[in-house]
This record gives C-alpha cells, structure tokens and sequence, in this order.
C-alpha cells in the first residue's frame, strides 16, 4: 500500500489554526526534553556504577556473612558432628585443598545447579571480590589511576592502570641542573640606564597611554551604543600594572570614566527589565537600545566599585599584593576618586546608584583630611541648591541625621552647616477646613449614565477633558509632591536641631543649629513654640554661649514670634534686654562680622513688630546704635545709620533726640541695662554731628539726612540707590575684607600760606618767659610727704 501522506503545503500550513500550531510545537519539544531526561538517567547510572567500582573495599573472606556460616556450622555440629581423630588423613588432606579455593566456599551444596547458573547481575559480593586482582601484602603499594569503565552486555567493567612512580634521585638532579641554569641566566648583566633614559622611557609610555585614553573616548563619544563594549577596556585601565606611569595612568582614566558617563547617561533611570519583558519579542531598535542599557548600567556600577574600593584602601591604609603604588600615592589617588563621586552627585541626581554615592560622600564630610572634607561639603551644598523637587535633598538629609546620631553629635560643625543651602521656603502646615476638604471628583460611567442625558454626557465629557488638561498645565501634582518632599526634609532637619539641643548642649555643634533655627523658625511647628522659646532663654541666661551664639538664640526666637507666632500672647522683652545689654560687645575688631546678624535682629524686632513695641524702648535703641556708630568700621556704620532711618520714619517721635532740650523729667542713665528705664528721651542725637566729619563719604551722607530727619522728600533726601537697599544688603555691599576702602577715600591735604610755631600761636609771652626759666633752672627734686596734711590737723 501507498504512503499517502504528503508533506503539508505552505497554503494548508496558512489555514493550519495556530493553537494546532503550538501544540505540535509543544509535542515535539515534549519529546525532545524526554529523550535528554532519558540521556541524562543513562549517564547517572554510568557515573554512579564507575563511582561504587572505585569506592567498593574487598571484604576479607573470614568476615563474609559471619553470622551464616556459625549458624550452619552449629547445625552441622548437632546433627552429623564427627571428630577429627574418627576422619582418615586423606579426607583432612581433601578438606584442606579444598578451602584454598574460593569456589568451594562461595557454592551453596545443598543445590544441584551449576555455579555459573544466575545473571552477573545477581553475583555475591565475594563472586566479584573473586576476580578482582590481587597483590601481596609485601608488596609496596602502587596508586591506581581509574580509566574511563567499559561496557559490555554483561555489565560495567572498571578499568584501572598504575601510576608511574618518578625516581626521586632523577627529580632533584633535574632541579638542581635547572637552577643552575636560572643561576646562569640572572647572572647576565641587565643593560643599565641612565636617568635621562628612564624619564623618556617613562615619557614614551605615558604618551602612549594617553593616546589610547583619548582614542577610546572618543570612540565611545561618537557611538555610544555601538562603542559600549569599550567601557569595559578603558575600565580595564583603572589596573594599571606598571610602576612607573600607573599612577598617572589611573588617574587619567578615573577622569576620563567621569566625563564620559556625565556625556552618555540618559535623563532618566534605567530599571531592570523583568522577565515578562525579556521573553517578549521586540524590535531591533529597542533590542539595541536595551542593550547599551544594560551595558551602561553594569560598568557605571564597577566604575563606582573601584572608586569605592579606592577610597577604602586608602582609609584603612591597604596595599594590595602587587605593591604598584605607594601609600603617598594612594592619597592622590584617592582624592581624585572623591573628586569623581562628587561630579557625579552633583551631574546624574537622577541616574542609577545616585543614593549609593550620597552614602559614600556624606561620612566623608567629616573626613580628617580638610580637602576631601571641604571637597565633599561644596558638592552637597551644590546639590542643595540646584535641588528643585528635591528628591536628592531628602537622600542626603537622612543620611546626614543618621550619621550623626550614630556617632554621638562628635561631627564638625560644617556637616550640620550645609543645612542653610536647603531650597525650602515653604511646606504643608495645618490647613484649614476648606483645605481638608475633599477636591472634586470627576463622574463615573455609571454616574453619568444613571443622572445625566445623552447630550448631557457629552458635553460634560468635553468639559472633564478640559479639566484634566488645564491640571496637567498647572502641574498641581508636582506642586504637592515637592511639599511633601520639602515637609518631609524639613522634619527630618528639625529632629536633628531638637536632639542636639536636648542632649548636647555643649556640643560644638549648637552654633550651626542655632544658625539653622534661625533661618527656618518661621516652618516649625507651632505646638513646638513655647519649649523652644524656653530653651533658648535658657541657653542666653547659662551665659556659656559666645555672642555670635546668643545672637542666633536671639533671631531664632523673634523669627518664631513675627510667623505663627503672632497668635501666642507671649512678652519677647528678655530678648530686647540682653541684645540691649551686649551691643557694645562689638567693636572694629573680630566681632564686626557679627554686625550682619544684629542688623537681622533689629529688622525682626522693630520692623516687623512695630506695633509690639514702645516707644522708650525704640528710643533706647536709637540712642545706643547711634553711640555704637562711633567705634565700628564704616560699613558697620553705614547699616546701623540704615536701621536709625528705618526707626525714625516707622516711630513718629523720633525726632525728640535732635532737640537738646530735654523731655520730662529724669536723666539719661547710658549704663543701665533695661531699655524702658533709661530715660532716653532726655538725651540727644550729638553723634551725628561727629559722623558729617566721618572719613567715609556714605556714613556723612547719612549722618547729614538723618540730621534733618531723615525726610523721604525734599532737599535733604537719600539717592534711590541707598534708600531702596536695606541694612544687610548696605553692610555686604561696603564691606572691607579687602583691606580697602568702598568707595576709595580721597587724601586732602590743606594748603598753608604762612607757617606758624604751635608755642607762639597758643601761649602768650609772659607765660613763655615763665617756661623758658622754668625749663633752663635745675630741677631740685624734694621728698614728697604725703602725710604732711594729717600730722598738722592732728598737732593743731
């Protein structure tokens, strides 16, 4: 009969259903794992057989089924037991040869079958130690070495051969001859170079270095999804093995790496791609794609390994076994390194491993090495400040708090200082009910088919539509994502501040938090106000604190009473009394850059509570700040004439002080230290009149309007450019850290006609004579008797 199967056509294969399709494909695959399962059983019984062939121990023939032989022979012994002197000697002599062979031992004789009866497979144990070779014991042994067994329809057969035993004698002398010849060879005269000749040598591989650097860059720059492979040869170079240039040499490429992952790293995060999406097919563009990800990925993450292994082998003073480069050199190295992990931070805040460098630059912070401690605080303060959303802030401030809580607030105050870089003006304070209310939500399906007409779902659809695209153009969700973010870092911030002012008071560190209170007292909390309002006073009355010190304690108090802080009924006046009673604390000295922060103080105080102030109070601080004026340096001088004219156009009475006569009743007492009891309005503004003599042009300019009383129109007015800048900013802008004057102060010299004699012009002539004999006499001198006085009122 006819084969009349066919081979099926490709239009029967068209019409062919796809599920019969994956279920032929599925049977032959089926098949296909069946057959090597089959395969793979076969090859474990081999292993296994050839595995008992070279463990299996001959058993000696007198411990072979001990048990069974005592027992046949006791039944022998009762039944038939005949003693030896009753047999002949011919049947002993029988007995004996016959135990000589294994074969008679090994019969059962109570059967009339042949020996060779049952399979090979059924074989005794002893059958099998039968036919295994055997040796004397006088013999020394020899190690077997097991071959590859051989298969048979029998069974498997074991092949085993002798190791050949090395003569010991001909070993060493073929040692002996070898290092005679190593002793020969390193005894040859190695050409000896000079010093000229090493530094080209060395100058040479340099250069060839470098160009293979820089030819592998650019090659990975031009194609990076091509040239991706050749990440791995560059980073390859990172161990570099010669002496001479690997320092150099690693350096170059540690940089090079950076700006190469800074050009190529796309503006996203790369994921891992799951399992799901790896089986499904895709095009070559998105395969090609994929794959320069994950290239890029995997050597981004050995790069920073080996920065990170750098780093680490320079702190614990580590040397690897090759010894290539010293520990000095160790040092440059590991500078570099920090260098490149800070780059990044600051460039890839939204790559991959972006959290693994915050966890490494961070300890380092508080490095003992001021360079690659001031290296890493500059990066994160960069990081703070390009910072929009941030996501990367809220990284580095956990990781700061968590560093230094655990080692126990003994950190350098520059940790806690990168704090005031933080871009937060704003958070998620306590909102009110129309805030907590829910938005509106869009209809449902269901809704609007329930409530609403055909028509009335269509326009409504038109108008959902509209919504949504207006919410995208304000971007209200990433509005309240940066919130939650900000809100979140500034917790964290303040958790910090509030640990070190509970347990480490005397920390090095209460300045910067100080500091940091102070610029972000108006974000706390209000529940926090009243124990923060006693910590501080606490901290100003301990008298432990420097001025600078007790000069923050005072802004942060007044920035928590000018924000929330207005609802709280609380007397800031012991605030007022110390920065009253410490103002002559500064001077032209070191403390004249301490006039920025008072000059805040007076703006919080006076400014912006005007209305809580009184105004002896205000009349106090004018009088004081106007005599401080006189002992500053110029710019100091030109901020606190600032904050006067602000007190005198916020206060109307003000201009009692440029009257002489005085006001009601007491007398100015400079030296008390309570501002409401000074009596201050019965003194005068007389400093002024010693500034409009002042050797710096602004501080007359101001001295001379304020003298008029500093009206805002007329003759006596300021130019827009100083009355429009505030006191810190006019205290910044004439500064002198660079030791010259702002503006430059022009030398008058007066032009004398006629020169006179100081003793002529002062001293009339009688009174000259009388000098002139006075000084030419010789001078007599008497002893003095102080008790002169008392001994003539006692005799009289």
């Amino acid at each position: 009969r006819k084969n009349t199967k066919r081979v099926p056509s490709f239009r029967k294969l068209l019409r062919t259903s796809q599920i019969k399709l994956d279920n032929k494909l599925k049977n032959k695959q089926f098949k296909q794992k069946s057959a090597a399962k089959k395969y793979r059983k076969e090859q474990k019984k081999l292993r296994e057989a050839v595995r008992d062939a070279i463990a299996r121990k001959p058993f000696p023939l007198e411990e072979y089924k001990k048990k069974q032989i005592d027992e046949k022979w006791e039944e022998e012994e009762e039944e038939d037991a005949l003693p030896l002197d009753m047999m002949d000697e011919d049947d002993l002599k029988l007995m004996e040869d016959l135990a000589q062979k294994a074969s008679f031992l090994t019969r059962d004789l109570s059967s009339n079958e042949p020996v060779h009866v049952k399979k090979r497979k059924h074989e005794s144990v002893i059958d099998k130690y039968e036919k295994m070779p055997r040796r004397m014991q006088s013999e020394p042994e020899k190690e077997l070495i097991h071959l590859l067994p051989i298969k048979d329809k029998g069974g498997i057969i074991p092949q085993t051969m002798e190791k050949p035993v090395s003569n010991v004698a001909q070993d060493e002398e073929e040692d002996t001859e070898e290092m005679e010849e190593a002793e020969d060879f390193s005894a040859e005269p190695l050409p000896v170079l000079t010093a000229e000749e090493i530094a080209a040598q060395r100058r040479q591989k340099l250069q060839e270095r470098k160009m293979h650097i820089a030819a592998l860059a650019s090659a990975i720059l031009s194609e990076p999804d091509n040239n991706i492979k050749k990440l791995k040869e560059l980073r390859a170079m990172l161990m570099e093995q010669d002496p001479n240039v690997a320092v150099i040499v690693r350096k170059l490429v540690m940089v090079s790496l950076m700006e190469i992952f800074k050009d190529i790293a796309p503006s996203y995060k790369i994921r891992p791609l799951t399992e799901a999406e790896k089986a499904t097919k895709v095009k070559k563009e998105t395969q090609k794609l994929r794959e320069f990800e994950e290239g890029l990925v995997s050597q981004y993450k050995f790069y920073l390994e080996n920065l990170e292994q750098t780093i680490k082998d320079w702190k614990q003073r580590k040397l690897k076994k090759s010894n290539v480069i010293s520990l000095k050199a160790y040092k440059g190295l590991a500078e570099i390194a920090v260098k490149c992990l800070c780059e990044l931070l600051v460039a890839l805040p939204h790559f991959n491993f972006h959290n693994n460098i915050i966890v490494l630059i961070v300890p380092l912070m508080n490095d003992a090495s001021k360079t690659i401690s001031q290296l890493c605080v500059e990066a994160v303060k960069k990081l703070f400040k390009q910072d929009k959303l941030g996501y990367a802030s809220l990284g580095v401030v956990k990781v700061i708090s968590g560093l230094v809580r655990g080692r126990n607030y003994d950190v350098r105050p520059e940790v806690l200082k990168v704090f005031l870089h933080l871009r937060i003006k704003e958070v998620e304070l306590q909102k009110d009910s129309e805030d907590i209310a829910p938005k509106k939500k869009f209809m449902t399906y269901k809704e609007k088919r329930k409530n609403l007409s055909r028509m009335q779902r269509k326009w409504k659809k038109a108008e959902e539509k509209l919504e949504r695209e207006l919410l995208e153009a304000e971007a209200s969700e990433s509005k309240e994502k940066k919130l939650k973010l900000h809100t979140e870092t500034l917790n964290i911030v303040f958790v910090t501040y509030f640990r070190i002012l509970k347990k480490a008071q005397k920390s090095p560190l209460l300045p910067a938090v100080l500091e940091g209170l102070a610029k972000f007292a108006h974000l706390i909390n209000v529940e926090f106000f009243d124990d923060l309002l006693i910590v501080l006073h606490s901290l100003i009355a301990s008298g432990g604190l420097s001025y600078r010190e007790s000069l923050h304690c005072i802004l942060s108090a007044f920035h928590i009473l000018s924000g929330q802080g207005d609802v709280l009924n609380i007397d800031p006046m012991k605030f007022y009394t110390h920065l009253y009673k410490t103002l002559f604390s500064l001077h032209a000295g070191r403390t004249n850059d301490d006039m920025g922060i008072v000059l805040q103080c007076l703006d919080v105080m006076f400014a912006k509570r005007r209305k809580q102030v009184s105004q002896q109070r205000a009349l106090a601080f004018l009088k004081r700040l106007s005599t401080l004026t006189l002992h500053v340096l110029p710019n100091s001088s030109v901020g606190i004439l600032a904050t006067n004219r602000v007190l005198m156009q916020i206060f109307p009475k003000m201009d009692l002080l440029l009257d002489n006569e005085s006001q009601g009743s007491g007398v100015y007492l400079p030296e008390l230290e309570e501002p409401e009891h000074c009596n201050a309005q019965n003194t005068a503004l007389w400093e002024l009149h010693l500034l409009q003599r002042h050797y710096h042009p602004i501080v007359q300019k101001f001295a001379a309007h304020l003298i008029v009383g500093a009206p805002t129109e007329g003759s006596g007015t300021l130019s827009l450019d100083l009355s429009q800048r505030s006191a810190t900013e006019l205290f910044e802008a004439y500064s002198m850290r660079e030791m010259t004057f702002n503006p430059p102060v022009a030398s008058v010299t007066p032009r004398r006609k006629d020169t006179f004699s100081p003793m002529d012009s002062f001293i009339d002539e009688e009174l000259n004579k009388r000098l002139q004999q006075h000084i030419s006499e010789t001078v007599v001198h008497k002893p003095l008797d102080f008790a002169k006085h008392l001994k003539e009122s006692s005799l009289s």
